[in-house]
């Protein structure tokens, strides 16, 4: 992919959520963008920058290892989101590397996370991953659990609990599974909501996203 044609996909998404925002009456600023790199190159991720990306997400905490200390070198603004399931020998890693990790899910990995920020005397912001279709091949806290979870997270990292993600049934409407994220986060005094990717984030924006998270739209299929 050249970099004109990744530059390009990106400035198609920009102009999408400058657009989806104002048909939702909010500011486009009010809504970031996470590029998706999980899987792609140092490479691309490299293009996206030089395009003016600084926002990114990677589900692997080994691979986002692998890519973003050397980049962050070069670009030290660059913000790194760990967005996918974190198993509980991760979270020291995921601590050291990340900006916010998006997928806090249960209380084993609340605990490893609060044991990790200590040793490391550093804590990323923290979002909640609530399981909106409580589907139970996905991470997440089912809906009937979550405003209980949230207030033991509160409860431990205080102001570092910044949010909400959510990942929509494949097969479902994703609006009420938005309305219900967004509704959520307001109830319980959270800023973000991280929810909408690549089919469907105009819809999510229209809903209350706070953050977008999309890959394949940017990036291409994985390789």
């Amino acid at each position: 992919m050249s970099d004109d044609t990744l530059s390009s996909r990106l400035d198609q998404i920009r102009t999408r959520i400058t657009q989806a925002s104002a048909a939702a009456g909010r500011l486009p600023e009010s809504v970031k963008l996470v590029a998706v790199s999980k899987f792609h190159p140092a490479a691309a991720i490299e293009q996206a920058l030089e395009a003016g990306q600084r926002l990114f997400g990677e589900n692997r905490v080994q691979e986002a290892k692998e890519k973003f200390p050397t980049l962050r070198e070069r670009w030290p603004d660059l913000r790194l989101h760990i967005i996918g399931g974190l198993q509980t020998n991760k979270a020291q890693e995921a601590c050291r590397l990340a900006d916010v990790i998006e997928s806090v899910d249960r209380p084993a990995l609340v605990d490893a996370l609060s044991r990790a920020a200590d040793k490391l005397e550093r804590l990323p912001n923290l979002f909640v991953q609530i399981n909106t279709g409580d589907e139970p091949q996905k991470s997440g806290v089912a809906r009937e659990e979550a405003g209980a979870f949230i207030a033991l997270c509160k409860a431990r990292f205080g102001e570092a609990l910044q949010g909400v993600m959510c990942i929509p049934p494949e097969d479902e409407d994703p609006a009420p599974h938005f309305a219900f994220l967004a509704g959520l986060a307001h109830d319980h005094k959270l800023m973000e909501c991280s929810m909408g990717m690549s089919a469907d984030f105009e819809t999510a924006i229209a809903h209350g996203a706070t953050l977008v998270r999309v890959g394949t739209a940017i990036f291409g299929h994985r390789p």
